[in-house]
């Protein structure tokens, strides 16, 4: 066929006799010119390069400065393009139908296609190198396009073209859309003046472009990245190379930051609160996230709609491409008369099989665009929301009332699970919120659809969805419930686990882990059960989901053929199942959306509950906000109710520099706290504190000094605001300015207070960071405080010094260095006020000397601040400027130590007799302050510390290899390479058989549903056939039997749908209960070294979170892997039977796909691993807060935590925002190559095909295959994210446990050994692990039974080592103790341990009853525990409280005092009434008056047992009749301690002389 522009069958085609412009084929020349002006203007700017790098502006992201109109410019271009394809291909079928080739038809369209995108890539690279001068070109572009179209609309009008023709319809939308480009155009002058104005504008960037660290520009790109995500492949190839840290993913933007959107929703739920000022009406939550993220959510919900209406255009074009292809087949015998009109109804160009290929390929493309967009959009919202809850409930545990966390009405738990549990609950609602109000209209559109094709068969079909449907929503309901009750066992299987972890050294011990393990089984057994419900009804689900549609096709198609005449045609079965299909989706999330929004409004309730939970008291000097103008201020002389929690210091401060301000009166300027008639509640209404009226003088040492539980440090609390005040008030005094002697306080804040609490408390930082607690750091000051806490020696043993992370409360030192770290953080700021809250607690008497004299007599006093200190150590009295005596929660006595000398001769006396130390004493120990400085080896912390390397490296194999090797390769080979090792691991602890049975059952399910299939296709092929050849008979017993065969194929489908979900749940429930079963055991049965060198946090985490990822997760994580790989495999081989040309077309797009699955994998590990890891500091931070509420408050940091909580906030939700932003990049990036397969399938089978039931087969397999390649990325990258809680856990159970067995029988062992307690120590050496130096050498030593013995060295010299060594808790690797003639290294560690009495220096607690924790056993009658109790003076206590030997222990025993704790354990080991008592320390909390009492118990209760006291204070043992006297791990002395005490340069007489 000749080649001609206006083709060669018409000879008129060249005439222009009636006017240039009456040529149709001049005028389709005349639209080639504005194409090719462009081409030749842009092409030598976009090659010399115009844009070059000297006129761009400088920032770093170029791509963020856009013109006017941008986004709009984006929308026209691309409408214009998808126009120019529909006109090339009107043009291209309009020329089939010619007799010659027409060129005019389709040759302007193409050139006009390439013109239009130069357009949009010339207009991008003028946009990023702000050159707007150069738009001129596409202006004039514009012009010519409209003109030129213009004149061809008008020459179709005057030949009067139908509206009915497409081309006319095309001309006229192309007018309209280059008139707009041009309005636009117009525009960008308009707003930047550069051409036509005399001065042009000049324009800024943001704020945040102007910001190197952004570096998420998903909101700055221009539309086609914004789309396609094509921003993320520098981030996402670049993890190739080297993995993604949060250097890489930068900041955030500001308007996706915590601190914007708290501001946004506070707002908004202040307007709530407002509204709902009624009594009854509690604020709404619902309302008030509406009104701050309300309008994302609706443009999400319109992405939605759009993608859910596009996705009908593949059942509709599949039902086009079939039915053309049988005209096609059959029209090929009469082929069509050629004509010479080139004019098409768009009737015909959609009657065009590959014209629908490509409609279909497009609508594809948009409709997967549209749906990443709603997505990104309401998972952007959705971590916008969770930033501002973050913040919301952050704000709120900073004003939270202290009697809320000690009371146990709001735990640390629950704060917890708000943070980690609610938030996302809310967070995961937002993102399945727009399917809330889409589904319903993508259901009534299928039906709609379904009825046109199959009249009404498509009702029954239909009507066995609804029918189900209700079942679907049932098994929701009842899967919410089974996830509630499986997280509240949950919950409480963490709790104990975590009191087993806290209290593991009692534990063993005692030899009480199998009571405490099978607790735990309990807790878990009950957790499996809920599991199961949970995994019965999670298969129902995937069951019906699989088997509605089965269902649902079986019944439309049986009716179909038995109610109609005509058979079912090839085009009206396979439109019709794409059509079921697409119904199932919104069915199948429908159950899941149900799920979340009920999970979503339980969470809300929890929320509202909390933020509506007691807050501090609102007093005028301790309220949230700044209740102190600046009027009300300057009217107060003296004394002045202040604001001491008011965040923002510097409205103190200009307050403070006031000039106008008038002297105070002197008396009352010598108080800086007074409290007068002070009532004080911890919540209850009931008193603690009752008629206090104090006053503290300014710049001098006040000490509180009172019994155990007398309310000291309630009383601290109360002054500062912590307690509810009853009656009465709390003053805090000015500081009078215009003295001359408050120079040097004048740069303090005036009501600065640094307090330590009686609980150390640390944060999850440096030791340094620690000491300063955010105050600038100051060389000088910082070396004198940690020398007056004697804190140098233990910085040196750190393998960091003071760059060591400490925290997870402290977890790695001991309670002594946690308390000296906390005093020197109080004495390091630069404060008016200190409070400290019996430091000395944990401190030997060494320490707690050179801590009074240096740091408080000398570094305190020198400053001139005023102190208030709580102590039991009464032998300081006498440095106390002034003393409160309390009692029973009332102040006894006030004055000075000469006032109750006068006043109260009585208490005077009594104190005098409890002080075993005098004034003149206590110099002479300052004589001797070399001693103090001695120890070098101060604290070893009992073991070597190790760096945190462990928590690093947790056994992976992988990381192993990649120490070994350098080599870049090799890493990169290990950071792509799955983990089938662990994955094998995970699928053959579910058990061998369950693992075939699935592998089996799934197999067949897919070849089921494929026959399925399949025998559609040969059924409708077939009886379109049979139409004219076969007897009605033969045709009826035809159809009897495809029906027959389909109904037992669905019918098979259907119940294999639901063996194959039961065998994956079944199996992961038995990999899960075997995983933590071991994992249990193990740990429960680890030696105490490992406790001691692995955080808490860390062990904790594979309970908690490794264990949830194991029940939950991996299970339906591996169904759908399962599915969706099967699903895609039997498609593409589906397709590839129908036309085997497609495998052709298959090798790029598999190579494309496998390049993006890897890059992809790489990537989205890291991105896991950043959003896991900013994850936990951010908890951390939370639960940390909660902890240290009173010293933050104390300090006044609030402003600081908070800070430090945003900038948490924004780290977790930048790494979660790149995450779901390369999920997007994924998608967009499979759903197109999943187009691509459907154009490719499409084509091949319109070209190759012989079948038109294979064709429409192999189409309706090509779009399964768009929706299920991204889920098999997806599912394989999450799958190898899960496993690694599998790994860590296998990590665990690889520990070598302790050796339980030993070499005797039990039943060998007497019963009531050791009845003597008799104990001979033989050439012990121990050490804490074979690879680490002995702490004890060659100690030998005898104890008779009955005998009283002391052990005592400085701190570090193996005396706590020993006490451990009788329980074999360390590796005794030469030597004996041999206890009443038997070895104990042959005993079983049970026997043992059972055997022999403990009490340790931390007190631990177990929640539960006092009965429980006396004798968790439950082998002792209720009288041996009142025995006990009395005996350590607790029974009136114990009686007083309700519920008596039964009365409730909060989590840690919180609800006791430190002290009453200490006696709780002392009773505890009462109650065993073992012949050999150790005692570590254990009177190290409690104040002198308890601990004689004790003294002489522990000598009348076990006259005659065998008590080893490990000394705390050398004066504990000289009763004793045997000291043993450690140094460095050697014993250097043993003797009564009065034979000691002769050897003048004896250590023990050094000891008792510094120490007494």
């Amino acid at each position: 066929m000749k080649v001609a522009f206006c083709g060669n069958d018409n000879a008129s085609a060249y005439d222009i006799s009636a006017g240039v412009l009456k040529n149709v084929c001049f005028v389709d020349a005349l639209n080639l010119v504005p194409h090719v002006f462009l081409l030749f203007i842009t092409f030598p700017i976009l090659f010399i390069g115009w844009g070059s790098q000297s006129s761009k502006v400088q920032i770093h992201h170029n791509t963020w400065l856009h013109f006017p109109g941008h986004n709009l410019r984006w929308i026209l271009t691309f409408t214009l393009l998808f126009v120019h394809v529909c006109e090339i291909a009107e043009g291209i079928v309009s020329d089939a139908n010619m007799k010659s080739r027409h060129l005019h038809l389709f040759l302007p369209a193409m050139m006009g296609f390439v013109a239009a995108t130069t357009a949009i890539v010339y207009y991008h690279n003028i946009e990023t190198s702000n050159f707007p001068k150069l738009l001129l070109a596409l202006f004039v572009y514009w012009i010519m396009a409209f003109v030129t179209k213009t004149i061809k609309l008008v020459r179709y009008c005057e030949d009067g073209v139908p509206l009915s023709q497409l081309r006319f319809c095309i001309t006229g939308i192309m007018v309209i859309l280059y008139g707009l480009l041009m309005a636009v155009e117009i525009n960008v002058i308009r707003v930047r003046r550069y051409v036509f104005f005399m001065n042009p504008q000049k324009v800024k960037p943001p704020e945040d472009l102007q910001d190197l660290g952004v570096r998420f520009l998903q909101p700055f790109v221009n539309l086609l990245s914004k789309a396609t995500y094509w921003w993320m492949n520098t981030l996402i190839i670049s993890a190739h190379k080297k993995p993604i840290d949060l250097k890489a993913i930068g900041k955030l933007p500001i308007a996706m930051r915590a601190l914007t959107n708290y501001v946004c929703l506070k707002e908004a739920y202040e307007e709530q609160k407002e509204v709902a000022n009624q009594p009854n009406k509690i604020p709404s939550i619902w309302l008030a996230m509406y009104r701050a993220f309300g309008r994302p959510i609706l443009l999400s919900s319109t992405f939605r709609y759009l993608a859910d209406l596009l996705g009908f255009a593949g059942p509709l074009c599949i039902s086009g491409i079939v039915e053309s292809f049988q005209n096609i087949n059959q029209n090929d015998t009469n082929t069509t008369e050629k004509t010479s009109t080139s004019y098409l109804s768009s009737q015909d160009f959609l009657g065009n099989a590959y014209v629908l290929a490509v409609l279909l390929f497009l609508a594809l493309i948009l409709q997967r665009t549209f749906l990443q967009a709603s997505y990104y959009v309401t998972i952007e919202t959705g971590i916008n929301l969770r930033g501002a809850l973050l913040a919301m409930i952050y704000n709120k545990i900073l004003r939270l009332s202290t009697s809320n966390l000690s009371m146990g009405e709001m735990t640390l738990g629950q704060i917890n699970n708000l943070v980690a549990i609610e938030t996302n609950q809310l967070m995961w609602f937002l993102f399945l919120c727009p399917n809330l109000w889409a589904m319903p209209i993508q259901i009534i559109m299928g039906v709609i659809l379904l009825y046109n094709l199959l009249r009404v068969s498509a009702l029954v079909g239909a009507a066995v969805i609804v029918l189900l449907a209700p079942i679907q929503y049932f098994i929701a309901t009842k899967l919410a419930e089974a996830q509630k009750s499986t997280l509240d066992y949950s919950t409480e299987r963490l709790k104990k686990t975590n009191e087993i972890l806290k209290g593991i050294k009692l534990l063993k011990l005692y030899a009480w882990e199998h009571i405490f393990c099978t607790s735990v089984e309990e807790t878990r057994t009950k957790e499996l059960i809920s599991l199961k419900t949970f995994a019965l009804y999670t298969s129902l689900s995937i069951f019906m989901n699989a088997a509605i549609p089965i269902a649902a096709v079986l019944a439309t198609f049986v009716t179909y053929e038995y109610q109609n005449e005509e058979t079912l045609k090839p085009a009206q079965a396979f439109a019709s199942l794409s059509l079921f299909h697409i119904l199932v989706t919104p069915l199948f999330l429908l159950s899941t959306v149900v799920r979340f929004a009920v999970k979503a409004v339980i969470s809300v309730q929890k929320l509202n509950e909390f933020l509506i939970s007691d807050e501090i008291g609102d007093d005028s000097w301790r309220s949230a906000e700044s209740s102190v103008t600046y009027e009300s201020c300057k009217k107060h002389t003296g004394l002045v109710t202040i604001n001491r929690k008011q965040p923002i210091r510097h409205q103190l401060d200009s307050y403070e520099q006031s000039p106008r301000r008038q002297p105070c009166p002197f008396e009352i300027d010598d108080i800086a706290i007074k409290v007068t008639n002070g009532y004080f509640s911890w919540g209850s209404g009931l008193a603690t504190l009752s008629n206090i009226n104090i006053r503290i003088p300014t710049g001098q040492m006040t000490m509180i000094v009172g019994q155990v539980g007398c309310g000291k440090s309630s009383l601290l609390l109360a002054i500062l605001g912590e307690m509810q005040t009853l009656e009465g008030k709390v003053h805090w005094n000015n500081i009078n300015e215009t003295d001359p002697s408050c120079d040097a306080t004048r740069s303090r804040n005036r009501y600065s207070v640094a307090y330590a609490a009686q609980k150390p408390w640390l944060l999850n930082a440096t030791v340094e960071e620690n000491i300063i607690f955010g105050s600038p750091f100051n060389k000088q000051r910082y070396k004198a405080v940690t020398d007056a806490c004697s804190l140098q020696p233990d910085i040196d043993l750190l393998p960091f010094g003071d760059q060591t992370e400490i925290g997870e409360r402290g977890i790695n030192l001991s309670g002594g260095q946690r308390q000296r770290i906390c005093v020197a953080r109080a004495l390091y700021q630069n404060t008016n006020i200190v409070f400290l809250d019996d430091p000395f607690s944990a401190l030997d008497i060494h320490l707690s000397d050179h801590l009074m004299q240096e740091g408080i007599l000398k570094f305190l006093q020198e400053d001139k601040r005023t102190l208030i200190l709580v102590t039991h150590k009464l032998q300081y009295l006498p440095h106390a400027d002034w003393i409160i005596a309390m009692k029973d929660g009332y102040v006894l006595r006030e004055g000075t130590l000469k006032d109750i000398q006068t006043k109260d001769v009585e208490l005077y006396e009594h104190w005098k007799t409890l002080m075993n130390r005098q004034d003149q004493e206590l110099e002479k120990d300052m004589e001797t302050d070399q001693t103090t400085l001695e120890r070098k080896t101060l604290r070893r912390a009992m073991y070597p510390r190790e760096s945190k390397a462990q928590l690093e490296d947790e056994g992976e194999e992988e990381e192993e290899e990649e120490d070994d090797d350098d080599n870049m390769s090799t890493v990169m080979r290990l950071r792509t390479k799955m983990p089938w090792r662990t994955c094998w691991r995970y699928l053959t602890s579910g058990g061998f058989f369950l693992l075939f049975l699935m592998i089996f059952s799934k197999l067949l399910k897919h070849s089921v549903i494929v026959a399925i299939d399949y025998w559609l296709a040969r059924w409708t092929s077939m009886d379109n056939g049979n139409k004219t050849r076969d007897s009605l008979n033969i045709k009826h017993l035809n159809k009897s039997y495809h029906v027959a065969v389909f109904s037992l194929l669905c019918g098979a489908g259907i119940v294999l749908c639901l063996i194959t979900s039961l065998t994956v749940e079944w199996m992961g429930l038995t990999a899960a209960k075997n995983l933590h079963h071991n994992l249990l055991n193990k740990i429960i049965l680890g030696p105490i070294r490992f406790f001691d060198t692995t955080p808490l946090g860390l062990i904790l985490n594979r309970f908690s979170a490794d264990t949830n990822i194991i029940d939950q997760h991996i299970p339906p994580t591996l169904e759908s892997l399962t599915r969706s790989t099967l699903l895609c495999l039997s498609a593409i081989g589906m397709i590839s039977y129908a036309t085997p040309w497609f495998l052709v077309a298959l090798v790029p797009l598999g190579v494309a796909f496998y390049f993006i699955q890897k890059y992809f994998r790489v990537a989205s590990k890291d991105l896991q691993e950043l959003d896991d890891s900013t994850q936990l500091p951010l908890l951390c931070h939370f639960s940390e807060t909660a902890e240290g509420l009173t010293t933050i408050r104390a300090f006044r940091h609030e402003a600081r935590f908070k800070q430090h909580m945003l900038e948490l906030t924004d780290t977790n939700n930048i790494a979660y925002l790149f995450l779901s932003a390369a999920n997007r990049w994924l998608e967009v990036r499979t759903d197109y190559l999943g187009a691509c397969i459907v154009l490719t399938a499409a084509v091949t089978s319109i070209t190759y095909g012989s079948d038109s039931g294979l064709l429409g087969l192999g189409l309706l397999y090509a779009l399964t295959i768009t929706n299920y390649l991204n889920w098999v990325v997806r599912n394989l990258a999450d799958l190898e994210v899960q496993m690694g809680a599998v790994k860590k856990v296998n990590s665990f159970l690889t520990m070598e446990s302790e050796n339980y067995e030993g070499t005797m029988d039990p039943s060998q062992v007497p019963k009531d050994w050791p009845q003597e307690g008799e104990i001979k120590i033989e050439d012990l050496c121990v050490r804490y692990e074979n690879n680490l130096k002995p702490v004890l050498k060659h100690v030998k030593a005898y104890i008779k039974p009955g005998q009283k013995v002391g052990i005592c060295g400085r701190t570090g010299s193996g005396k706590s080592s020993l006490s451990l060594a009788f329980f074999r808790m360390v590796d005794i690797f030469d030597g004996k103790i041999v206890i009443d003639g038997i070895d104990i290294c042959k005993l079983p560690l049970h026997t043992l341990r059972s055997r022999l009495s403990i009490i340790l220096q931390d007190p631990i607690l177990f929640s539960g009853s006092i009965r429980f924790n006396l004798d968790p056993e439950c082998k002792c009658t209720d009288d041996r525990l009142w025995e006990a109790l009395e005996i350590a003076q607790l029974k009136n206590m114990v009686k007083s409280l309700p519920g008596g030997l039964d009365a409730v222990v909060t989590e840690g025993g919180e609800n006791f005092s430190v002290g009453q704790r200490q006696l709780f354990c002392l009773a505890r080991a009462f109650v065993r009434k073992s012949s050999i008592l150790i005692m570590d320390e254990a009177t190290a909390s409690i104040d002198m008056a308890t601990e004689n009492i004790l003294q002489k118990v522990v000598m009348t209760a076990f006259v005659d047992r065998t008590v080893v006291t490990i000394a705390h204070r050398v004066s504990q043992i000289l009763d004793g009749d045997i000291v043993l006297v450690l140094s460095d791990g050697v014993l250097a002395e043993c003797d009564s301690a009065s034979n000691l005490l002769l050897k003048e340069d004896g250590l023990f007489t050094t000891l008792v002389k510094t120490n007494k």
